[in-house]
């Protein structure tokens, strides 16, 4: 039970981290306004934390879901 709330909790969060991503340009984000310039965009040191709190997060992401698929298996 434990584990299926952790999965639902970073499941979303890793949703919410990759939707603040910046687009890179040239694929779907431009056509949603993603391309645009925006002042909210932040430094690039706070561009680099932002990727390395969402690879943390997935990673957890990804322990999560095989721990819970050894539960299921055993």
């Amino acid at each position: 039970m434990g584990l299926t709330i952790a999965l639902i909790i970073f499941s979303g969060l890793l949703l919410l981290l990759v939707l603040m991503h910046k687009g890179k340009g040239g694929g779907l984000s431009d056509m949603f306004g993603g391309g645009m310039q925006s002042s909210v965009g932040g430094s690039s040191v706070a561009e680099r934390n932002l990727d390395r709190i969402t690879v943390v997060v997935g990673l957890i992401w990804f322990a999560v879901i095989v721990a819970l698929g050894i539960m299921i298996k055993s």
